[in-house]
């Protein structure tokens, strides 16, 4: 198949375009390359490419900045997205849409489906739920991949900040009652070229297995564990954080769907953060 990712270059898109490219004929597109906010730029790249899949990696992503830029959050993850969804309703390409676990409002105590109602508590996860209701509304060929608590290689994250910060010896505040599923960039790729093989459209969850979610406190240890790093780790409650947007308690992703959909099965956290930092 002919694929354009958009994002390009980011922290997954930097690893999903090489591992697509074993199988797949592939066009990373920059923003210089296409603009998902610009309608006509959407719709004659699309149509020149006589592309078959197009995998939306790009977005805007600063949670606690787009409560005061409603607009910019908007304008990226509900906007471009409906730009993209008419432009492949017009065409006939498969849209592989990458949303997140903030669409959930996190007041539950078990792994969210992806059938479960979506009810957003910050801008962010509501501008990612209007991405995802135009693609509903538009298409009948598309993946919704809701992801989690995203690191890698490529762009800053958590894991990258922590090892980082131990390394400088700098203090150790990590929250310990925010539970989530982390999201190793390489097998969130692996499994998005999975889900495309599979041709079984719809919403899927996919995050490292966590066997009902980690806190970011917990996840933290096991990064020092593995890197052999004894650097004190104090741990906060996210209510004591100062930060403009809220953050659900609880998103943790239940993967179970997908495998059974799809035959691919995420790797457990533990492993999958060994082969990164390993």
């Amino acid at each position: 198949m002919k694929i354009l990712v958009t994002g390009y270059p980011g922290l997954l898109s930097k690893d999903l375009v090489p591992i697509l490219q074993a199988d797949h004929q592939v066009v990373p597109l920059s923003i210089d390359d296409l603009d998902i906010t610009r309608k006509a730029e959407v719709f004659k790249i699309i149509e020149a490419s006589q592309a078959e899949v197009v995998i939306n990696c790009a977005g805007y992503t600063a949670v606690d900045q787009a409560e005061n830029d409603w607009e910019g959050a908007f304008r990226a993850n509900a906007l471009g997205v409906h730009y993209l969804a008419l432009a492949c309703h017009k065409f006939g390409v498969i849209l592989c849409h990458i949303s997140t676990d903030y669409v959930f409002d996190g007041r539950i105590s078990r792994p969210y489906q992806p059938w479960d109602i979506p009810n957003p508590i910050n801008v962010y996860g509501a501008s990612k739920q209007a991405g995802e209701f135009f693609i509903g509304q538009l298409l009948n060929r598309y993946y919704i991949i809701r992801t989690s608590s995203l690191y890698g290689k490529h762009g800053n994250n958590f894991v990258q900040s922590i090892i980082k910060k131990a390394e400088q010896d700098e203090p150790l505040t990590i929250v310990c009652d925010q539970i989530m599923s982390p999201t190793w960039s390489v097998n969130l790729s692996r499994g998005i070229l999975q889900v495309l093989g599979s041709e079984n459209f719809g919403v899927y969850h996919l995050t490292d297995q966590t066997n009902g979610g980690i806190s970011w406190f917990d996840f933290c240890k096991a990064i020092l564990k593995i890197k052999g790093l004894n650097q004190e780790i104090l741990p906060i409650s996210y209510q004591n954080l100062d930060r403009p947007a809220s953050r659900p308690a609880y998103s943790v992703l239940d993967t179970r769907y997908l495998t059974l959909a799809t035959g691919y099965s995420p790797l457990h956290y533990q492993e999958a953060l060994e082969q990164f930092l390993k």
